[in-house]
């Protein structure tokens, strides 16, 4: 047996998407162990949330997955509610399910362009930013910012949709269906690109479950698993819409299941998007004014489905205007767990594919 060599990778190589540091032995081309080493980006987001009310922490959940902020606000949000007992009224939660949805396929967006990336394709990252850009335009119509957004409020939104955010909606959920197509033709019709991900990076089901790999990972490996079916928040229990799923576990099988989930995502807009009722977006009850005083009292945990898998939020209240404590469930800290089972006697070549499929966000794995 010939002698192992350690190799780093990271923590400022452009494929590891952020700062992730991978310790790898190798022998020859071939990956013996992989060791991720994270914490580069820690900013101790749960603890500065035990310091700040309630109705305050949303601008760190944003800053968790910062390329789906939607879908981090949805989060704690249905942790927070819960516990201070302050319900968003109908329209707030059409809004929410709208935005959540865009938000996940904006997050998909940035994943399949930097994946391309990743794999030497330089034009698959334009027409996806290009795509991205018209879904963060109508976050800034709607909110002022573009990618952290602080949209969401205890109890509702923190400003209405306007007739014409609505109508931009419609114009992107009517072209975005071909520009999608267009985008996959890109990668699916690349010879390269099939021969870099097909039987690349084999994850079976029973590994995953024992891992608690969720999302898109998990689905592709045939576990037809998902938070918005399995436990329903916002309208999720009332649009119709498919759990994409694969039973491949490779690399490509994760690309088809998210661009799949990307399809999907249009099908559930299409549904509410003339349906907004009318009435308020936010709950009486969280005025903007009397927001400092909101006080929760128990303990409450509520997961939701982001576009890395299943997110869960804890909170535990003392009677006070701030949470004694908040600890996340980090659906891609869970999923980047199995990057040394999926390298294993892999090329060293093979590794940017692995890891690029994952879709990891240091914001969140890090907090």
């Amino acid at each position: 047996m010939s002698e192992l060599m350690q190799l780093n990778i990271g923590p400022q190589h452009p494929s590891t998407h952020g700062v992730l540091r991978l310790k790898v032995k190798v022998e020859g081309e071939i990956i013996r162990e992989v060791e991720p080493v994270i914490g580069y980006l820690h900013r101790n987001a749960e603890k500065l949330c035990e310091m700040t009310y309630y109705c305050d922490n949303l601008v760190y959940f944003d800053r968790m997955d910062y390329v789906a902020s939607m879908n981090m606000e949805a989060g704690y949000l249905e942790a927070a509610e819960k516990l201070l007992g302050i319900p968003p009224p109908e329209r707030a939660i059409y809004i929410r399910t709208i935005m959540n949805e865009l938000s996940r396929i904006a997050s998909h967006l940035v994943w399949a362009g930097a994946f391309g990336l990743d794999l030497g394709m330089l034009t698959p990252f334009f027409y996806c930013f290009v795509q991205r850009e018209k879904i963060l335009r109508i976050f800034t119509e709607a909110c002022g910012s573009r990618q952290e957004t602080n949209y969401f409020s205890i109890g509702g939104v923190y400003q209405d949709l306007t007739p014409e955010i609505v109508d931009h909606v419609k114009a992107f959920i009517t072209e975005f269906p071909r520009k999608l197509e267009e985008i996959y033709n890109l990668f699916a019709k690349n010879d390269v690109f099939i021969q870099r991900t097909k039987g690349i990076g084999y994850l079976s089901p029973e590994v995953a479950i024992q891992y608690g790999v969720t999302g898109p990972i998990l689905r592709a490996s045939g576990v037809p698993y998902d938070v918005r079916k399995a436990e329903p928040y916002l309208l999720y229990d009332r649009v119709n819409f498919d759990i994409p799923v694969s039973k491949k576990g490779d690399s490509l099988a994760r690309f088809l299941v998210r661009f799949e989930e990307m399809r999907q995502s249009i099908r559930i807009l299409g549904q509410i998007i003339d349906k907004i009722p009318e009435g308020p977006f936010f709950n009486p009850k969280a005025k903007k004014p009397l927001m400092i005083r909101l006080r929760g009292d128990g303990e409450v945990y509520a997961r939701t489905e982001s576009s890395k898998g299943e997110f869960g939020v804890y909170i535990v209240g003392d009677g006070g205007v701030k949470p004694y404590r908040v600890h996340v469930r980090s659906p891609a800290f869970k999923n980047l767990s199995i990057l040394p089972v999926l390298a294993k006697d892999q090329m060293i070549a093979d590794l940017i594919s692995i890891s690029g499929s994952i879709d990891l966000v240091f914001g969140e794995i890090d907090r």
